[in-house]
């Protein structure tokens, strides 16, 4: 076999353009999250993102288009995250036939909602963004919804289906899954609050383990009511 055949490609560099639609991105995603959507002006976006305000017509086609951007960033985002714990939230989900795997999953989920979501820098601008969307509807909450809210969700309803017997669609599977995950938000949407009433300065490392701990506690508790009932 000749050695160009087994040299490994290197990864290609970003480009100045994809450089700057980066940017952009992430400057859009701060500021429509901090001062609303009408509340941000393009020259803001510009100064933030440190390029052109022309660029932003150039690689978005407006304003508008921006925000689309900044949504679909937030769909790559959670569902790369999410995939490492319950896999691709948009593929079918393997028949499980071992319920103390799936709890497992379920922990693991928890687990790695805790270490983004309430530890994560970034985490707090795609919260305050969505937090936006959510309160004034758009385009871009159904871009949200439809890439992460809404498979992830009936991914991690067919997990506890698996888990518990219950049935994945059931009204109570889908508010218990939805308990699951807003007791994590909340330690973001509070974040202040929650380190003004237990002294911390921060929520890092160390204390996002401890909110593990609470919240794994919380979900053995439910997982243990729930087959205490059907003993």
């Amino acid at each position: 076999m000749s050695r160009s055949s087994t040299a490994k490609i290197p990864p290609r560099e970003a480009s100045a353009a994809d450089k700057t639609r980066a940017a952009l991105v992430r400057a859009a995603l701060k500021l429509f999250g901090r001062q609303g959507f009408d509340g941000t002006s393009t020259r803001e976006i510009a100064a933030e993102a440190k390029a052109n305000i022309g660029s932003i017509a150039y690689h978005f086609g407006g304003k508008e288009g921006l925000r689309a951007a900044a949504a679909d960033h937030i769909v790559d985002t959670i569902q790369a995250i999410a995939g490492q714990a319950i896999g691709n939230p948009q593929v079918p989900a393997a028949t499980m036939n071992d319920p103390e795997a799936a709890r497992a999953q379920l922990f693991t989920a928890l687990e790695r909602m805790v270490a983004f979501i309430v530890a994560s820098p970034e985490a707090g601008e795609i919260v305050q963004f969505v937090l936006r969307e959510l309160s004034h509807p758009t385009a871009a909450l159904d871009r949200i919804y439809d890439g992460v809210f809404e498979p992830t969700h009936r991914r991690l309803c067919l997990i506890w289906e698996q888990a518990t017997g219950e049935a994945a669609e059931s009204e109570a599977t889908r508010l218990t899954v939805f308990t699951l995950i807003g007791q994590v938000i909340y330690f973001r949407i509070g974040r202040e609050a929650v380190m003004r009433r237990m002294g911390w300065r921060e929520i890092g490392d160390a204390e996002a383990a401890k909110v593990v701990a609470v919240v794994e506690g919380n979900l053995t508790a439910i997982l243990a009511a729930r087959k205490g009932s059907k003993s």
